[in-house]
């Protein structure tokens, strides 16, 4: 008689005819997952492959502003890295801070409403609908009003020179100041979602166990509640960062100047203005291998089996 392993997560073989034979895979499973593989392969693998295509044209003798012809010239990466790295490492910077920032502020928030507010279900839904509230708004206007705020003639500022913790002649915005400000603020939900979903799954009973093994507030959060919440935060991390580092409205806004400019306004140049579509492309493909580069090594690094 043919044995199995009863851990092993293929499926059950079946002997027929003295052979051990897997079953067939059910038709209806390729059914269910086919509209969404055509999904990613027509609006994400062939917008890629369009995009690596047009990153390599070059412009032909004599051509029109706009007009270019394919070809396979890798020297436009080169031309446009040489020319854009600054910008290219001050929004991967910014996306940094601005990601730290939102950790700091949205773990408080996310433990608060998930477990030290566990059981007050009308409370938790009020500060997480004010939590979602914002999305309920343009994402430009809630940067626009970030101008407002941070204008010089706003409240902030005003109170900040007449205690005299900021120059009279000093301005925060078209700063770096702003621009992380901006989005901070703009990214900070998706940041405290993916912890609050982690951390309201986390059994309570561990919790009381740590307490009943004489362990103060500090250590259970350091040894149990931190180290359950990891995928969330690793989930936060990641949907926080990378829309901050491809981010231009922020920047476009509050900044606006060359020590603010990111590379998502470079490639909106270059592509709307300029008409550069191989250096807009180029740029857009660069950007998109070193979020990928970058999110593999930390996910590795700092990530959990389950999202690798």
């Amino acid at each position: 008689m043919a044995r199995t392993d009863p851990d092993s997560t293929t499926a059950i073989a079946v002997r027929s005819g003295g052979q051990v034979r897997p079953p067939r895979p059910r038709r209806a499973g390729y059914g269910l997952v086919t509209p969404g593989i055509l999904f990613l392969l027509v609006f994400f693998v062939v917008p890629v492959f369009t995009l690596l295509a047009t990153s390599l044209y070059v412009k032909p003798p004599g051509a029109d502003i706009g007009q270019f012809a394919p070809a396979l010239e890798f020297g436009n990466y080169a031309i446009v890295l040489g020319d854009y790295w600054p910008e290219l490492i001050r929004s991967f910077g910014f996306a940094l801070i601005a990601t730290v920032l939102c950790l700091v502020i949205g773990y408080p928030m996310a433990y608060l409403i998930a477990v030290r507010l566990r059981g007050h279900g009308l409370l938790q839904g009020i500060l997480l609908v004010l939590l979602i509230a914002p999305f309920f708004t343009s994402f430009v206007l809630r940067t626009q009003a970030w101008r407002q705020v941070l204008a010089d003639e706003g409240f902030v500022v005003q109170t900040l020179k007449v205690l005299h913790l900021m120059p009279q002649e000093a301005t925060l915005t078209a700063t770096s100041f702003a621009v992380v400000a901006g989005l901070t603020y703009n990214f900070l939900p998706f940041m405290v979602l993916p912890i609050f979903a982690n951390l309201q799954a986390l059994d309570g009973r561990l919790l009381e166990a740590g307490r009943d093994l004489y362990a103060n507030g500090s250590t259970v959060f350091r040894t149990v509640t931190f180290p359950l919440s990891v995928p969330g935060v690793l989930a936060g991390t990641l949907l926080t960062f990378i829309p901050a580092a491809g981010d231009y409205v922020s920047a476009a806004i509050l900044g606006n100047n060359r020590n603010t400019t990111m590379i998502g306004q470079v490639i909106e140049s270059r592509f709307m203005r300029v008409l550069d579509y191989p250096g807009a492309a180029a740029l857009s493909f660069i950007l998109m291998l070193s979020i990928l580069l970058l999110v593999t090594l930390y996910v590795r690094r700092f990530g959990t089996r389950d999202l690798v």
